[in-house]
């Protein structure tokens, strides 16, 4: 299983928003990377593999990145839906999602990205285990 690593000049040509390397240091990208690694394994494996799962990886240091630079900005990640100035009151508004990754990785375009990427990977679903009839119509030996 081959370990898939961090390529800093693709990855900034992937996604110029970073490419500034006085403003998003190597190191810091690298730290990012790491995280995503915790994220997403960075062993190829039966499910995700070859350049998806490099895509995968570059979007998910993507996202993290994003979501750092808007958490030091002070900017938040769901839309404002209403605001008050007496009593400081902010009314956000949380995007569809089934549950908190899908919210999380709505928060930025490249969370979007590797949502719909990963949802594509297992549209039908998968099986582990069971009898081998289950993959097709027909039982073993082709008796119904």
């Amino acid at each position: 299983m081959a370990q898939h690593t961090l390529d800093l000049v693709a990855w900034r040509a992937a996604f110029p928003t970073f490419a500034d390397a006085s403003k998003y240091p190597d190191a810091t990208v690298e730290m990012w990377w790491v995280m995503a690694t915790a994220y997403i394994n960075d062993y190829d494996n039966c499910l995700i593999s070859g350049n998806i799962l490099q895509t995968a990886l570059n979007l998910m240091t993507a996202h993290l990145a994003q979501s750092f630079t808007m958490i030091q900005s002070g900017t938040t990640s769901a839309p404002v839906t209403g605001a008050t100035e007496g009593s400081v009151s902010i009314t956000l508004q949380a995007p569809p999602s089934k549950n908190g990754w899908q919210f999380w990785l709505s928060t930025t375009p490249y969370g979007l990205q590797l949502w719909a990427l990963l949802s594509s990977l297992v549209v039908g679903g998968f099986t582990i285990g069971g009898a081998p009839e289950s993959q097709g119509f027909r039982r073993v030996y082709g008796v119904f």
